[in-house]
């Protein structure tokens, strides 16, 4: 798996606020961990794309001027991390882990208060 490729993807994903081209990068059954979805669902661990797919989406609408820069891209087996901009400046990072086929099939978000 090119991993620069996929965080360029990623990337572009997020800045076209196109859910459904967001969301074609994870496994139908992912796991994803974020303290900041507990503020838009409740839940700081939403399990499937149909849980992301309501996360993400209130958080597009309540955020239109959501962009991410990606400021680096480390590899690990089977994973990467991505470490980004948002809009604000803020610094963040996502953990990726990866199944067989590609797709995310966990994921975790950290970023700076």
């Amino acid at each position: 798996m090119d991993f620069g490729a996929f965080a360029k993807a990623w990337e572009a994903a997020w800045n076209s606020h196109d859910l459904e081209r967001i969301l074609a990068h994870y496994s139908d059954d992912v796991i994803f961990r974020s303290h900041k979805a507990v503020q838009q669902v409740g839940n700081g661990e939403l399990h499937g794309k149909a849980a992301l797919r309501d996360y993400w989406g209130r958080a597009l609408i309540a955020q239109p001027k959501l962009s991410f820069v990606v400021v680096d891209v480390l590899h690990g087996h089977g994973m990467l991390v991505i470490t980004y901009r948002n809009h604000r400046d803020v610094l963040a990072a996502e953990t990726l882990r990866f199944g067989t086929d590609g797709l995310v099939v966990e994921a975790s978000a950290c970023h700076r208060p």
